[in-house]
């Protein structure tokens, strides 16, 4: 069973951050937000959302077969490189989160990590 946000328990983001680009809508889940508050936590600096909630009508989204985890409210990507990166690929390993992509070619501003809560025995790394 999922949960819907709950924003105003969470110290580190607002919703705004994680509505959709396309549509506005979120739908993000208390639980992923409840897990990324924790690696804020631990990370100990900002962490910049550049993708939260995706619509299934996104076009991102639409162009796939079946809708990713954005879609799912348990996704986000955040922009980070160097140090920041491998910083927050470490602690979201440790705190379990199961999906941990990496893209960190062209200039800062195109470099992310994205990390979900898909449902998964062992986590899944990949790259871009």
């Amino acid at each position: 069973i999922m949960y819907l946000a709950q924003w105003a328990s969470y110290k580190y983001f607002k919703k705004e951050e994680f509505d959709c680009q396309h549509t506005g809508n979120n739908l993000m889940q208390h639980p992923f937000m409840e897990k990324l508050e924790m690696l804020r936590k631990s990370v100990g600096r900002g962490i910049q959302i550049t993708s939260g909630y995706r619509d299934k009508t996104h076009p991102v989204e639409a162009k796939k077969e079946k809708a990713g985890f954005h879609a799912d409210g348990i996704a986000c990507d955040i922009l980070a490189n160097h140090v920041h990166a491998l910083d927050i690929i470490s602690k979201a390993y440790e705190l379990g989160f199961k999906g941990i992509g990496v893209s960190q070619s062209g200039g800062f501003s195109s470099r992310f990590i994205h990390l979900d809560l898909r449902d998964a025995d062992t986590p899944v790394l990949w790259s871009y």
